[in-house]
């Protein structure tokens, strides 16, 4: 069984700027939202504690045109084999 391969793509562009602390707690690339208007800032934070806690790292890119992209890999020895 292979390593599992993880990637989520949107399309809204991340400013290079903003690509190393967006797994910071409480961080939010737009400061006119708040917790009553969408997002405590606590997402990204939770995903990358629980994929290093799966030895893995979460890698964010963002390129023009194309968006932002998230993503991690699971190794092969971490992921449960079919008991059939």
């Amino acid at each position: 069984m292979p390593n599992l391969v993880l990637k989520i793509t949107d399309r809204a562009l991340t400013a290079p700027e903003h690509i190393p602390r967006l797994t910071e707690r409480f961080y939010r690339v737009d400061k006119a939202r708040s917790r009553q208007t969408g997002g405590s800032g606590l997402g990204l934070a939770i995903v990358k504690h629980a994929v290093n806690h799966h030895e893995s790292r979460l890698n964010i890119e963002s390129t023009v045109g194309k968006g932002t992209r998230f993503s991690f890999i699971i190794p092969e020895r971490l992921i449960a084999k079919n008991s059939d």
